[in-house]
């Protein structure tokens, strides 16, 4: 696998595939703009070794939502950028066409434009080589810098690669290395956090990950489904679920107990999903004194996935974190031992 410094870039037209899947305000304004923070210094990478930059990213699933598609577009995400870096960011109004190779044509050395939604051709999410092949005439080298996605087989994380030499960015250099690192020699006990819902696909990694880690604590939006579906786990014995709740939306004062006994005990931490329906104050406390609890562990800690980051962002405590991750999906599955499509087509 290729890292970024490995590429002579200069006058080359380099496609960067980022993870600007930030959470908009009805109006349209970036409510949290760290997946963009996190992609600047590769972006600041190639500006100075006068790459042309084409960035290309998803927002949201225009997909399931065709009758409100405009509000996934990508273009208030252009002047996000261009704040952050402080230069100019043009954005085109597609990611394929005529008009969007004319743009690309124009840029020049250490210059950035920004597509349009990968996410608003269908093809993208199937993984077409036509999509993808279109994608990679618009440039010379291609990077991923987009951890997030990379247990998608989608069109731009794995079979633009066949067509363009390819490698991985700052970002996802330093994710995986933060990964691997942890599944090589993790400082225990080992503890995983894992909330938010949908049983159904979460319930294979939470096997999975027991079989790394010294405990699981699941969330309680999690417990209730997986009592409601009379669902089991493989290894009960690592698993702690929360023992009481607050009206079936987030975990109650014996559990926080609990998960803050065990994490209390911890040198590693590892948190992926919610732990109650955050979006209402009401339901905010069990997230709270868990990440209070990590922070105050002193163990190295790690977290992932946009609600959980989101919601440590607003709290102000995304510095006490060892690091945040942009993919909560990915970084579960890395961890339980799934191969990622979008890293074995960059290896």
């Amino acid at each position: 696998m290729k890292n970024l410094g490995e590429f002579e870039c200069k006058d080359k037209k380099v496609l960067v595939r980022c993870d600007f899947n930030v959470p908009l305000s009805e109006q349209g304004n970036i409510l949290d703009d760290f997946r963009i923070k996190q992609s600047l210094p590769t972006i600041e990478y190639l500006q100075r070794n006068k790459a042309r930059v084409i960035l290309l990213s998803h927002l949201g699933r225009p997909q399931e939502d065709k009758p409100n598609i405009n509000k996934y577009s990508l273009k208030p995400v252009a002047p996000r950028i261009e704040e952050l870096l402080r230069t100019k960011v043009k954005f085109l109004p597609d990611c394929l066409g005529n008009e969007v190779k004319r743009g690309v044509g124009k840029i020049k050395a250490g210059e950035t434009v920004l597509l349009e939604n990968l996410r608003f051709h269908k093809e993208e999410e199937k993984n077409d080589s036509g999509f993808a092949k279109e994608l990679a005439s618009l440039g010379d080298i291609y990077i991923n810098d987009a951890f997030s996605v990379c247990h998608r087989e989608h069109a731009s994380v794995v079979a633009i690669t066949q067509y363009l030499p390819s490698g991985v960015g700052f970002l996802l250099e330093k994710e995986l290395k933060i990964l691997n690192g942890l599944l090589a020699n993790p400082r225990r006990p080992l503890v995983a956090i894992i909330g938010g819902k949908k049983v159904e696909t979460k319930l294979k990694l939470i096997d999975r990950i027991a079989q790394i880690v010294d405990w699981v604590l699941v969330g309680g939006l999690l417990e209730r489904e997986i009592k409601e579906k009379n669902t089991g786990f493989k290894m009960p014995e690592k698993i702690i679920v929360a023992v009481d709740n607050v009206e079936g939306l987030d975990i109650g004062p014996r559990a926080i107990n609990l998960f803050r006994e065990k994490i209390k005990s911890a040198k590693t931490v590892f948190w992926s999903g919610p732990l109650g329906k955050i979006e209402d104050e009401k339901f905010q406390k069990g997230s709270r004194e868990i990440i209070s609890a990590i922070i105050k562990s002193k163990a190295f800690s790690i977290a992932g996935g946009g609600e959980t980051i989101e919601f440590i962002n607003q709290l102000g405590e995304s510095s006490k974190f060892n690091h945040l991750f942009t993919g909560g999906g990915a970084m579960l599955a890395f961890l339980s031992g799934e191969e990622l499509p979008g890293i074995k087509a960059l290896e």
